[in-house]
């Protein structure tokens, strides 16, 4: 493996867990207001009734989103003879 291509690998792996990372942070933020502001006060409803439940469900939409997209490489500029050799 060449030195560019295991920086290449390197960043890809870096971006993923970027990716993962705010996928969970902003799925826990995002339940969390869900519960503030939307949330079952009657405590019948078993994912919103809980600030804990509808967190960690927030986390997992989250993560499950932002780590289904997936980021499209972009093609080889002309002349640019790094990719064949």
């Amino acid at each position: 493996m060449t030195r560019l291509a295991a920086d290449r690998w390197i960043r890809s792996i870096h971006l993923r867990r970027t990716r993962i990372i705010a996928g969970i942070i902003l799925g826990a933020a995002a339940g969390y207001l869900y519960y503030l502001l939307i949330g079952c006060r009657a405590g019948t409803c078993p994912i919103t009734s809980s600030p804990w439940m509808s967190t960690l469900w927030g986390a997992i939409m989250g993560y499950l989103l932002l780590d289904s997209i997936s980021v499209k490489k972009r093609p080889p500029a002309k002349g640019d003879t790094s990719e064949g050799s």
